[in-house]
């Protein structure tokens, strides 16, 4: 945790995140609920989410192997394709003999 006492993977969040967290909760987890907030198709909702885990995943083990968190979050953003970032983590552990 921060000095603050809020979770790194919470601060590392946007706020166009949280504000899906907080209608997340609000709407006690119902993605046909959010679907109807955001006036999206549940699927788009269910990516979303599925990204937002990612995201959370990858925050929360940041601290652990920086530069592969990196390359996720890129990944999860989007900034590189999936199979670029598989290629630089693999390249990444082989240089440093091992990582997460």
């Amino acid at each position: 945790m921060s000095d603050n006492n809020i979770p790194v993977w919470l601060s590392e969040l946007d706020n166009e995140d949280i504000n899906f967290i907080k209608n997340f909760i609000l709407a006690s987890g119902s993605l046909k609920d959010i679907s109807a907030i955001y006036d999206v198709t549940y699927p788009t909702i269910r990516l979303r989410l599925d990204r937002l885990i990612q995201k959370i995943k990858v925050n929360d083990s940041e601290a652990a192997e920086p530069y592969i968190a990196l390359v996720k979050k890129l990944a999860i953003d989007e900034k590189i394709t999936l199979d670029a970032a598989k290629i630089l983590i693999s390249e990444y552990k082989k240089q440093t003999g091992g990582g997460n």
